[in-house]
């Protein structure tokens, strides 16, 4: 949506630097929906991106509109968002959005010592607020995606108590990954620490009637050759007029290992999307049949070689394979049951 963003997060992932104040080509959006809306996919859209997607809260409404022009009742909808925005913004997404993720790592002193306003104001009292507010008045699902490190992955339980006090009954995990661009992380935590503490964690939500998920663990509700949809790829539109595969390669003027999974570039002249079909077919090929080094591992088809972006961005393929992963995933295939990993909601 835009490159924008009303926080100054301390681990976020994406360098903006080279890419100030840009924001989403309306007229590109209408042509990759047209053009989306036509394949046999779900009839969805989901604002993310390298900023704030509320930071840019009046082409969302516009993109919003001019979707259900074309599909109707058919069009899902879903956000990610830092959730702190004011009583506008808060209001229309409840009444127009099926999804809301807000990205939250935890208790008040969590929230506040990583993701403060570019002034450096805390942030927790304005996010409790909304995150009250939506999880009752939400036409669909308010849920929690969060950021384990070695600061809060023992403090997972009593994160699960607060984000319940709150109103939340459906949080997902993802243990912190480098930077685009990096390929190693300055934090400490072992994620098989990670995976033994998830675990205990997940009973204590199941207690409660919560869910509780793991990003380790997202294709653990059937067997799949694909790690997610960037594989398919499903469009996701920049802000530089690029049509990307992933979340993680939101530039597509960048130049880094990220770029193999920018397939599309739009026209603005002729007013069309330039898909690469070369770029697509090797999309397709990154698959759980075609990984080396995956042979023989019991969580092969509940893994697929694992996120497209944190393989390519760590190891310079989107064939790599990131070693660390490996023993946790399969550590809480063993542990979890079938019933653990009835998915309601898709990992945000």
């Amino acid at each position: 949506m835009t490159s924008n963003c009303n926080l100054s997060c301390s681990y976020c992932y994406v360098d903006r630097s080279e890419h100030a104040n840009q924001t989403l080509d309306f007229e590109f959006a209408k042509v990759g929906m047209d053009d989306y809306f036509q394949t046999d996919m779900k009839k969805h859209i989901r604002f993310q991106g390298p900023g704030e997607p509320t930071c840019a809260f009046e082409l969302m409404k516009k993109i919003t509109e001019y979707a259900y022009g074309i599909v109707g009742d058919e069009l899902t909808s879903e956000i990610q968002t830092n959730g702190t925005f004011g009583q506008g913004i808060r209001d229309w997404l409840s009444e127009n959005v099926d999804n809301i993720w807000i990205s939250c790592d935890g208790l008040p002193e969590q929230q506040d010592r990583y993701r403060k306003t570019k002034s450096g104001l805390p942030t927790s009292k304005l996010l409790e607020e909304n995150v009250k507010y939506l999880t009752k008045a939400c036409k669909g699902m308010t849920g929690i995606r969060s950021t384990i490190t070695s600061d809060n992955v023992f403090s997972q339980k009593a994160n699960i108590d607060y984000f319940y006090s709150l109103g939340v009954r459906h949080i997902w995990t993802d243990p912190i990954f480098p930077s685009v661009g990096e390929k190693e992380l300055t934090d400490t935590m072992s994620l098989m620490e990670y995976a033994d503490q998830f675990l205990k964690a997940r009973e204590h939500a199941k207690r409660k009637g919560m869910f509780y998920g793991s990003f380790l663990a997202c294709n653990f509700d059937e067997e799949v050759n694909y790690a997610c949809r960037a594989c398919l790829p499903v469009p996701h539109l920049t802000t530089d007029g690029y049509v990307s595969a992933c979340d993680m390669a939101l530039f597509g003027e960048d130049k880094n290992p990220l770029s193999a999974l920018i397939y599309g570039k739009w026209d603005k002249r002729n007013k069309r999307i330039v898909y690469d079909d070369a770029k697509m077919k090797t999309l397709r090929s990154r698959c759980a049949d075609n990984m080396p080094g995956c042979e023989g591992c019991v969580a092969k088809y509940h893994c697929a070689g694992y996120c497209l972006g944190e393989v390519t961005n760590e190891t310079g393929s989107m064939f790599g394979k990131k070693e660390r992963v490996c023993a946790p995933i399969r550590y809480l295939l063993k542990n979890l049951t079938p019933e653990d990993c009835k998915y309601e909601f898709s990992h945000p």
